[in-house]
């Protein structure tokens, strides 16, 4: 099941050809902060910190007249976040960084809102997942991988956020292929996950294109898969699930959220402002090297790809009796 990219590619065409946004930072909306709040619900030295951290940058170089400043809240696996996100003002000046693990948190209960509690302002980045090991593990690739899943069920060690999307990850992957995993809870990310799987207190877990990058050549970690279409050039030596033969791809797209009720004007002037850093090769090179595709898509595509995701992840989790459908 192609859990984020059945919409994608389409929408991203369409858009090329015909989207073109009315408010931009040089005609900007009046508002009651010069410095806005973006809530990212994942520690500070998580994927998601990081990627938004370079929009930060980004912003703070333009002539936008409102910034923004990345606060990190972590806890309940993106739900703690996305409460404190959604109960804000809607004047403008508390933005929300989401990807899929809020419709995650309202399947597994976290929270009773799901991505349409929100305005949606943009889609900004498309980052897939990287199944890892520690260097401690004694198989050395995916099919090593597997028998050893199926030889130990729900036995290996792997490190998830509980509820979250990286929890999911490995739900669909046993699916996919008949292994079960013994799940081992993680605050702050990507981060803490690659902690535990350096240290040994966990063997599995989902990494990302740094670490992969960086940590393999002292054998500290092991890349076995990306979740993705094809193999990225950061890493071409790692296959695709695809091309081990499990039809299944899986990525975090990022983006932007506003409180439910926000003005129309400041969604528009706010997609505006996070528009511009990704129209910049600079900035789009940065994020390459992050592992994250830079991917824009406008309010209102932004709000149909969230419809179509959801279908997918609920039907995914009826199938497999997961959270509110047990």
């Amino acid at each position: 099941m192609k859990l984020t990219r059945s919409y994608l590619s389409a929408t991203v065409a369409a858009l090329a050809a015909s989207f073109a946004l009315s408010t931009t930072p040089a005609q900007a909306v009046e508002l009651p902060c010069t410095t806005a709040k973006l809530i990212v619900p994942w520690g500070p030295g998580g994927g998601t910190a990081v990627i938004f951290g370079i929009f930060e940058q980004a912003i703070a170089a333009s002539d936008a007249p409102t910034k923004i400043k990345v606060v990190t809240i972590p806890g309940q696996g993106g739900g703690a976040g996305a409460k404190e996100a959604y109960a804000a003002k809607p004047d403008g000046c508390t933005l929300f960084a989401i990807h899929q693990h809020l419709v995650v948190n309202y399947i597994n209960g976290v929270t009773d809102f799901s991505w349409d509690g929100f305005e949606p302002v943009a889609m900004v980045t498309d980052t897939p997942e990287i199944l890892g090991a520690g260097g401690h593990v004694e198989y050395n690739d995916l099919e090593g991988m597997i028998a050893a899943a199926k030889a130990n069920p729900g036995g290996i060690p792997t490190g998830v956020s509980m509820g979250a999307t990286s929890h999911f990850l490995w739900i669909m992957f046993g699916a996919k292929t008949g292994t079960d995993f013994a799940y081992v809870p993680f605050q702050g990310g990507t981060a803490g996950r690659i902690t535990g799987l350096l240290n040994g207190s966990i063997d599995l877990g989902g990494i990302n294109m740094a670490a992969a990058r960086t940590q393999r050549g002292d054998g500290a970690l092991k890349a076995f898969a990306i979740a993705a279409d094809e193999r990225s050039s950061l890493i071409p030596d790692v296959p695709t699930l695809k091309e081990m033969g499990i039809d299944m791809t899986y990525s975090l797209t990022r983006g932007i959220m506003l409180p439910k009720g926000t003005p129309q004007d400041i969604v528009d002037y706010w997609a505006g402002v996070f528009k511009g850093p990704t129209e910049d090769a600079e900035f789009v090179a940065q994020q390459a090297a992050k592992g994250t595709a830079v991917v824009y898509l406008a309010p209102e595509e932004y709000a149909a790809w969230w419809k179509d995701t959801e279908v997918e992840f609920l039907d995914a989790a009826k199938e497999l009796k997961v959270g509110r459908f047990q």
